[in-house]
């Protein structure tokens, strides 16, 4: 059974690094500060799939993105601080910051976050390692290791032709028996 992406519980019982995240997160209070933004952790940290330099990555429902602005302000004084316009089909703001030397990026866009490419990544990603067990795995933190960002390596592990985003979206509709053929 796959986690509640909405509730951090399961990163204080898991991994060293989501340990830290999970502490980070909750002394930094950046979910409460983005609350009215649905904000949601997804990425490497959820899944465990971590390597150094991984960042904290959040997406966050933005209707207003000139009132998503001004709450991304709140960060300005942190390290490393820069916002910019994000160049995606549907206009997005991206604040990225460091708390505490850990790289942390705030997404957010006019979808419900779990409309958001993010997101949707995510949950594919955690079905198809639970699907795929530790070989899977270990066969993604291997490529990133090397520098292969995240959906990059599940799609040269499974041989996945294409776009590596877009082939990861096309195995949404899969139940996990079809997933598990793909392994």
């Amino acid at each position: 059974m796959l986690p509640n992406w909405h509730d951090l519980t399961y990163l204080k019982h898991g991994s060293a690094p989501q340990r830290r995240a999970f502490d980070l997160l909750q002394r930094y209070q950046l979910l409460e500060r983005l609350a009215t933004h649905a904000p949601v952790l997804v990425g490497t940290f959820p899944l465990d799939l971590t390597v150094p330099g991984s960042d904290l990555d959040l997406v966050c429902e933005a209707p207003d993105l000139a009132a998503f602005q001004r709450t991304l302000a709140a960060f300005a004084t942190y390290p490393q601080y820069t916002l910019r316009l994000a160049s995606t089909a549907e206009p997005a703001l991206v604040a990225f910051f460091e708390l505490e030397g850990l790289p942390v990026e705030i997404f957010g866009q006019a979808l419900p976050t779990a409309h958001q490419n993010g997101y949707r990544h995510l949950v594919v990603e955690a079905r198809l390692l639970a699907v795929g067990g530790a070989s899977l795995r270990q066969a993604v933190l291997a490529l990133k290791t090397r520098g292969v960002k995240t959906e990059p390596a599940f799609a040269q592990v499974l041989g996945l032709p294409g776009d590596p985003y877009h082939a990861l979206l096309m195995l949404e509709a899969f139940d996990d028996k079809a997933l598990a053929a793909l392994m």
